[in-house]
């Protein structure tokens, strides 16, 4: 099964994926980012677009590389990642699931949580994930359509709980300890400053 995890910057979707990850046997968290990243160091700057999805070959590459682990790959594949236009969204989520089980969460936060939450990863509200959060709250209200979770008040814990039972999943018991939680996800954040 594919867990697409969709939502605003700051709404917790590559933490949920790596809990996911950790409590559900076999599972593996795909990060379409580094595709993007790489298009970026590969081409003039003369041709950049403010956005990753904005290049086809993003959507394209994404697109292969899942469709080839999903037919390979026995495991549960989770894929944290923003899409709120809907051609996108169809190309990429709606081919998808045409082929494969999947799920699409969008993880749903207020923009004052939102701001928060970016606030404590040191991005200010004049960042570039912070000017997102007016057109992905409205993509989530208007035009993207999924398995809607409120993560305003919830912790990371109940976040996750919530994506496994919606997708028919056990989890797997976190037997850390909280000092290992603890670095265990600030090691996540470190890793995915950019």
């Amino acid at each position: 099964m594919i867990i697409w995890l969709n939502g605003a910057f700051g709404s917790g979707k590559t933490h949920t994926a790596y809990e996911l990850q950790r409590r559900l046997p076999d599972a593996y968290v795909y990060d379409p980012e580094n595709i993007g990243y790489f298009i970026r160091k590969n081409l003039p700057l003369s041709m950049y677009e403010d956005d990753f999805q904005d290049y086809p070959m993003w959507r394209a590459g994404n697109f292969a590389m899942l469709d080839y682990i999903a037919a390979h790959y026995d495991g549960d594949i989770i894929v944290p990642m923003t899409i709120t236009n809907p051609v996108y969204y169809t190309e990429m989520i709606g081919a998808l699931a045409e082929k494969y089980p999947l799920k699409h969460f969008i993880l749903y936060a207020d923009k004052e949580t939102l701001l928060k939450r970016l606030a404590s990863r040191m991005e200010g509200k004049h960042s570039w994930a912070a000017l997102q959060i007016d057109r992905c709250i409205k993509a989530f209200d208007e035009t993207i359509t999924g398995c809607r979770i409120d993560t305003n008040g919830k912790t990371l814990v109940e976040v996750v709980e919530e994506v496994a039972a919606r997708s028919d999943k056990i989890l797997i018991k976190d037997s850390r300890c909280r000092p290992r939680r603890f670095f265990d996800r600030l090691s996540i954040r470190l890793k995915h400053i950019r």
